[in-house]
């Protein structure tokens, strides 16, 4: 018997267990959270992931993610000449600025495509408590996860009939439009930002 026959096989019965399948959702969002919400969403519909196991772990994946991204800007202190520049005078009014508006930030950029990566490393790098970062994050993940896994879920339960198997092109083809409507975004408010600096 080959070995990759071996391999896929394991890989096969780790991955249906509820653990393997856990771990599984929560590296996918470390890959691409959107599409990994939309398929567990699907898969649900389709019975082959459980709802409660489904959530959970889409919202785990994506707060780890989320402190992940805290964590680099924390480490990131660490460089002599950052750290220099984060604690110069230039950026105090904007460390302040977060700080006095930190969980209003933190949850409206979960919902604004583009905005998370430089918010979150922002806090970590402003140094703004953990804690006080980790609620908002949390409050705001389980809201996403609710929203988008229902809005998937129930795609996948009306349109398995329409349109069976060509659901998962046009969900995922969904998935590709608001990526591209959210970089187009970014650029537009970066640009926007620039002409105004």
């Amino acid at each position: 018997m080959p070995s990759y026959f071996l391999l896929y096989r394991a890989l096969h019965a780790e991955l249906s267990t509820p653990l393997g399948m856990s771990l599984a959702i929560i590296l996918g969002t470390f890959i691409l959270e959107d599409a990994t919400m939309v398929a567990v969403g699907v898969m649900a519909a389709d019975g082959l992931v459980p709802i409660p196991l489904g959530l959970a772990s889409l919202a785990s994946g994506i707060a780890l993610g989320d402190f992940g991204l805290y964590g680099i800007g924390r480490l990131a202190r660490a460089v002599p000449w950052l750290q220099r520049w984060v604690d110069s005078e230039k950026l105090r009014p904007l460390r302040s600025w977060l700080a006095e508006r930190l969980y209003a930030t933190v949850i409206s950029t979960r919902f604004l495509p583009g905005m998370r990566l430089p918010t979150y490393l922002a806090c970590g790098f402003f140094a703004v408590s953990f804690r006080r970062f980790a609620i908002p994050v949390v409050g705001a993940t389980i809201l996403w996860c609710a929203l988008l896994f229902t809005c998937t879920y129930y795609f996948g339960v009306y349109t398995l009939s329409v349109l069976g198997f060509l659901r998962w092109p046009v969900a995922l083809g969904a998935i590709v439009v608001l990526t591209l409507v959210g970089r187009a975004h970014w650029k537009q408010v970066t640009r926007g930002s620039g002409d105004h600096g």
